[in-house]
């Protein structure tokens, strides 16, 4: 049987939740600061910024110090050049808004939410003779965070195929394989799909505080 294959990232996307819940489309609306540099593609991770507002997830090798706010899902703003409320797959930095209104992005937000994400060799390099195998269930993997797809407006953020580890201070934790993608490669199966979620807050043991998981399990406020 011939299954299908990935030609490359596409962020996190929402499936189901922890326990087998059912994942309802539902998200939370947080505001973008209007100064923000930062583009945000439909499926990149977010956190809360110091006023407030989300910006797109730098850190890949461990959790923002106080935590995930969600998956971004799109925005809405009102265009300054139209004057009409304009919804789009991504933020592009610097796009100019009317004066005195709002830049709502919609976030994927439930701490128990399950994502489905590519695993990549490279930048954006799915591999066609490596990936996740079974063994990687349990383990935590780091994150690749390459810049949204200025076309399609999707991210493009992945995980990295070798970075599982039981290093707790890494961001995601492999819940399953996606079997759908699997392939044979030397006599062994691989899988370039996996599901994951926010790996839980740890304390730093050395100084006591709480850091990363999703910032509603983080007590450190911002």
């Amino acid at each position: 049987m011939a299954y299908p294959t990935i030609d490359g990232p596409y962020g996190l996307r929402p499936v189901n939740l922890i326990g087998g819940q059912v994942f309802a489309g539902a998200t939370r609306q947080r505001r973008i600061y209007s100064s923000s540099a930062s583009s945000i593609g439909f499926g990149d991770p977010v956190k809360f910024d110091s006023n407030g507002c989300i910006v797109v997830c730098t850190e890949t090798t461990a959790a923002p110090t106080t935590g995930f706010a969600g998956v971004f899902m799109g925005c809405t703003f009102v265009s300054s050049v139209t004057g009409q409320p304009t919804f789009s797959q991504a933020w592009i930095a610097n796009t100019s808004v009317a004066s005195n209104t709002n830049i709502i992005a919609y976030v994927c937000e439930d701490p128990d939410q399950l994502f489905q994400v590519c695993g990549v060799s490279g930048t954006t390099v799915v591999s066609t003779t490596s990936g996740f195998t079974y063994t990687d269930i349990g383990l935590n993997v780091s994150m690749v965070a390459n810049t949204l797809n200025t076309t399609t407006k999707d991210s493009r953020y992945a995980v990295d195929i070798a970075s599982g580890a039981t290093t707790q201070t890494l961001p995601l934790r492999v819940i399953d394989v996606v079997p759908d993608t699997a392939f044979t490669y030397s006599g062994t199966i691989y899988y370039p799909e996996i599901i994951v979620k926010f790996n839980a807050a740890y304390v730093v043991q050395a100084t006591g505080v709480v850091t990363g998981g999703h910032a509603y399990n983080n007590p450190v406020g911002l």
